[in-house]
């Protein structure tokens, strides 16, 4: 597949794609781009992550890696700003336009920018890593997602995955956010049969905050919410807590790096996967 520049640097294929609304919004990126860069949810995946590239990605390689389904450019301003040498080329790529658009002053002009459609991107073995940080839980064939990002790999090259972790989790979070499953390590496992891939690793992880998650997912919601209010009700869940409160669970979630790499939390509300393509 070819693509081709617009006049906002954006590189958009030939055969257009169609934002799904229905499975993430485009009124929430506004609020995704704040917590993306201020929210110790964030804060604390994002080091998570950054520790398990570093574990897995030979640095000595001129790597090229993309950010699919990466909204606004959060990881990749992290991976700018914590780990600058890692990789040759780095890409955002997103099906939404205002979310590109609006990841311009984030990542800077020298990171290029995809419009995308998961399910027909046509690269082959373009990139070295792809990272999909919770995009499948969004889309109902996540099988046939994931073996289009295969295609896109070079042999050898890795995907790291993190999704929203295990059923005894499911609230009324999930629903609002067009959440189509939660994920164990045994459905990763599976995920790699049915996808060509090897799993290399797969990690619980916010582990220690686990319990005040599972108590503030109790509360159920009314049924029949118009999507005002079901915006209205997104909107106060991702709010940035209070700083002081925001810095101590950064600091609690922050602290399961690098712990998380060296021993294995039985359980947390998301999941880390890295799948290989073979040689």
């Amino acid at each position: 597949m070819s693509y081709t520049k617009d006049l906002n640097g954006i590189f958009k294929p030939l055969t257009a794609v169609a934002h799904r609304e229905d499975e993430y919004p485009e009124a929430g990126f506004d609020i995704l781009k704040r917590m993306q860069a201020d929210h110790f949810w964030y804060i604390g995946r994002h080091r998570f992550l950054l520790n398990a590239v570093q574990i897995h990605t030979d640095t000595n390689s001129d790597l090229a890696a993309i950010d699919m389904g990466g909204g606004c450019g959060g990881w990749i301003r992290y991976l700018l700003e914590n780990a600058p040498s890692l990789y040759n080329e780095l890409a955002l790529a997103d099906s939404s336009m205002l979310a590109l658009q609006a990841a311009q002053d984030v990542i800077g002009e020298s990171t290029h920018r995809y419009q995308i459609d998961l399910l027909n991107l046509d690269w082959n073995e373009r990139w070295d890593n792809v990272f999909l940080l919770d995009v499948i839980e969004h889309i109902p064939d996540h099988v046939e997602a994931l073996k289009e990002v295969a295609k896109s790999l070079k042999p050898g090259g890795l995907v790291f995955i993190t999704v929203p972790a295990l059923k005894v989790f499911w609230s009324f979070s999930d629903e609002l956010s067009e959440h189509q499953r939660r994920y164990s390590k045994a459905d990763f496992s599976a995920l790699a049969v049915k996808t060509g891939m090897e799993l290399l690793d797969a990690r619980y992880f916010m582990f220690f905050l686990s319990p005040l998650y599972w108590l503030s997912r109790l509360k159920r919601i009314p049924a029949n919410l118009s999507a005002e209010d079901k915006l209205e009700i997104q909107n106060k869940m991702s709010r940035i807590p209070h700083p002081i409160v925001n810095t101590l669970l950064s600091a609690v979630f922050s602290a399961e790096t690098p712990i998380g790499h060296h021993l294995a939390f039985p359980w947390g509300t998301s999941l880390l996967g890295i799948f290989r393509k073979p040689r």
